[in-house]
């Protein structure tokens, strides 16, 4: 059955509770801001709510407690209520974030059990791939279901934020929902013009930077594969035996180098054409752990993150080559030196100079958001019992997720529709499994 949402209210704009002082109303995006992609990230947490039974007089003591909260926390996070300018900086005017109330003709067991990808994109307060909301940095849409669970759909602009500021953000107005305006000293101010002065802003012309080496596709298949507890080590062993440079690759490692191992055999198979592109692998990395010294996960706000490409393979049709060694080589080559080297132009040179490699071959990307505190999010009614993102409609992207649990990995493989049976050979032809 298609899954209905009916909308409650109409679009409004909720600002901070109060208004952001005058020397802090320009906020000049950072270099890595501003290299990032013009889109939104996307999270959709789900709760249960046992007090209520979907009442209407309880949905909107939520909606309200929902709406006081956000407004008291943007006064913290203020750049998130402004409009971005350009590729230059965020003019802090307290426009306000979007807000948007929804009910859902259905029910949160059935969603949660079995979720499908044109489901979950009802959740959300725009489309993230959209230029209708080009300037908005922020939107939020809650959904209220009929057995009174909510889902609360989130989306942020990649130029001011990373997944990981994403978290953060949420987190906080959560803190200030369960605990009031104090918070219970649990939030930490968040440093916007931290970013933006380790990483000044390039003059640099960017118009024709490749958007993480992705293509965007009319038609985008995803598949969101759960890997649990014992598959992972089972992976981690595999990758083990096959490696001569890596004794215990971790999970991430281990499960990027089976998906990208079966990603080029597929591919091989379907080619005949022996001057096809080699299939590389890039990683997204979180810098903020490889900065001399290590900057604290809640120090500050931004885009903090690095995308790496995989060394060369001998060539395409080398099925020895050490996957895993690859991987863990590359990710390490960003390192405090290399972290230290963005601040200043010629390292912002090479490292544009890496993003253009990624026209000269096919890449499969991928983004690790393990470990993220995401299921620490509480807004009263506990953890989330699932917390997701949605389809993306870039080809060759994959996703990792902890599992709620934290032991498992949700991968979330986007791939074009002349690829979508390309794992079918490693068992993974499924487009939903089990949430476990």
């Amino acid at each position: 059955m298609v899954l209905k949402v009916e909308l409650l209210s109409k679009e409004m704009m909720m600002k901070p509770s109060s208004p952001t002082p005058p020397h802090l109303k320009t906020f000049k995006l950072s270099f890595l801001d501003q290299i990032s992609p013009p889109c939104f990230i996307p999270l959709i947490f789900f709760f249960h709510d046992a007090a209520s039974n979907g009442e209407d007089d309880h949905r909107v003591c939520s909606s309200q407690l929902l709406k006081q909260s956000l407004s008291k926390v943007l006064t913290l996070f203020y750049p998130l209520a402004g409009r971005i300018k350009g590729n230059d900086f965020i003019d802090c005017s307290d426009d306000g974030a979007l807000w948007v109330e929804a009910r859902v003709h259905g029910f949160l067991k059935d969603v949660v059990e079995n979720p499908l990808m044109e489901d979950l994109e009802k959740f959300l307060p725009i489309e993230p791939y959209s230029s209708d909301d080009s300037e908005l940095l922020l939107g939020v849409k809650v959904n209220y279901f009929l057995d009174g669970g909510i889902a609360i759909g989130v989306c942020v602009s990649h130029k001011i934020a990373d997944t990981h500021s994403l978290v953060n953000f949420v987190n906080a107005w959560a803190v200030t929902a369960r605990e009031g305006d104090a918070g219970g000293g649990k939030i930490s101010p968040p440093n916007f013009r931290l970013v933006t002065s380790l990483f000044p802003p390039t003059t640099t012309d960017l118009s024709g930077l490749p958007t993480l080496g992705l293509i965007r596709e009319k038609v985008v298949v995803t598949k969101r594969v759960v890997f649990d507890k014992e598959k992972l080590a089972a992976l981690k062993k595999s990758a083990a035996a096959e490696s001569s440079g890596v004794g215990n690759p971790t999970r991430v490692e281990a499960l990027s180098a089976f998906l990208w191992k079966h990603f080029r055999e597929a591919r091989r198979k379907k080619s005949h054409d022996a001057s096809m592109k080699k299939i590389r692998a890039s990683h997204n990395v979180n810098l903020r752990a490889r900065m001399n010294p290590a900057l604290p996960d809640d120090a500050a706000f931004g885009n903090l993150w690095s995308p790496v490409n995989t060394t060369e393979t001998p060539c395409p049709e080398d099925d020895d080559d050490d996957l895993v060694f690859q991987l863990r080589t590359s990710i390490r080559e960003i390192n405090a030196e290399y972290v230290e080297a963005l601040q200043n132009e010629k390292g912002q040179s090479e490292h544009l100079r890496k993003w253009y490699e990624r026209l000269e071959a096919e890449f499969l990307e991928f983004t690790s958001w393990c470990r993220f505190p995401i299921y620490e999010v509480d807004f009263g009614w506990g953890r989330p019992v699932w917390a997701c993102t949605t389809t993306f409609p870039f080809k060759n992207f994959i996703v990792f997720m902890s599992t709620k649990c934290g032991h498992g990995i949700e991968a979330w493989i986007n791939l074009g529709e002349e690829d979508d049976d390309i794992y079918m050979g490693a068992g993974l032809c499924d487009p939903i499994h089990p949430i476990r």
